[in-house]
């Protein structure tokens, strides 16, 4: 009997922290029926004891006011919260499908058992999914370096027109001082640089394989020390290299949308007339700079500098 004086809180707890929340509540006697049927002996009186026990040492039971009916409300999520991290893992390439699915049910597991299978339920993705099962080892490993301050290395590969893994490098390891993860353009990046070179690469995660900590402290750049991570990710446009600099685009009143979708909604947007306006942005000039405005169907022009516009026009010329 003491031993069940002991646990019954416990599974008090569980039970509201399963099946309630702010719209659903459970009786005392829903409450004792249920642990009586698994076996833990338990009167209503003993169950609204131990309802009170647990709201005094604030376990965050709640109480519907004037009715024996309680709740359990420490959700740290609402449901709007979670779908969009579902949306946003099933939107993900680099997570292959079966982990998306594995994902999904945890996380929609944080919502209780009572609302959990819904979510589960409007699940559903048409993303494209990518093969490579072992990104997530590969991102503890990479984080773990990057936290660390180790060097770590791996094998990287491309694809043939049949689908098998080219190495490159002849298959030889690429070893290199990690300084961050990124998210860009539904893709996963390391951000690192290498002993002999001034400058910062990115690799791909989902195109890494056998990634390894080197046990070995990163190598210290003096370069570094003026290097701005976060103006280098929002230069970047899908992580192609490329010189920066500041550009000055004419665009069509259409093309607003675009243009703040990319460059945010604190962008300076100059009216030039009732249909267009001008915008100055600080970008990495590369092919994925001139496909994003080849896209706009000539809505979104590059004006100046003189060499990034005819360098736009040379880009158009080979397509």
């Amino acid at each position: 009997m003491k031993e069940n004086q002991k646990i019954r809180p416990l599974a008090i707890y569980q039970l509201l922290k399963n099946h309630t929340d702010s719209s659903v509540a459970i009786g005392s006697f829903e409450i004792a029926q249920t642990l009586n049927l698994e076996g833990l002996p338990s009167s209503i009186k003993e169950v609204k004891d131990d309802l009170k026990l647990l709201k005094d040492w604030g376990f965050g039971v709640n109480e519907v006011q004037g009715e024996d009916l309680y709740y359990l409300n420490t959700k740290v999520f609402s449901d709007a919260e979670l779908r969009i991290i579902i949306d946003a893992i099933e939107s993900a390439t680099f997570i292959t499908e079966k982990k998306t699915m594995e994902l999904v049910r945890k996380i929609s597991r944080l919502a209780g058992e009572s609302r959990a299978q819904s979510l589960i339920n409007k699940s559903s993705f048409s993303t494209i999914k990518h093969t490579n099962e072992n990104v997530f080892n590969a991102v503890a490993t990479l984080d773990s370096c990057i936290r660390s301050g180790m060097k770590c290395s791996f094998l990287y590969f491309d694809y043939d027109v049949e689908g098998s893994r080219l190495y490159r490098k002849e298959r030889r390891r690429y070893v290199v001082n990690p300084l961050a993860l990124t998210f860009s353009e539904d893709k996963y990046y390391l951000l690192a640089y290498g002993d002999k070179y001034e400058n910062v690469a990115s690799y791909r995660v989902d195109r890494m394989d056998k990634v390894m900590p080197e046990g070995e402290n990163v190598t210290k750049a003096e370069w570094l020390k003026n290097f701005d991570l976060n103006a280098y990710k929002k230069q970047s446009f899908s992580m192609f290299k490329g010189e920066t600099k500041e550009v000055s685009l004419e665009c069509k009143n259409e093309a607003v949308d675009v243009v703040i979708d990319k460059f945010g909604e604190k962008v300076n947007m100059l009216k030039l007339n009732d249909d267009l306006f001008r915008v100055k942005v600080t970008v990495q000039i590369s092919p994925t700079f001139f496909g994003w405005c080849a896209t706009s169907g000539g809505r979104i022009k590059i004006v100046a500098p003189e060499e990034v516009k005819l360098a736009y026009y040379e880009h158009l010329s080979k397509c």
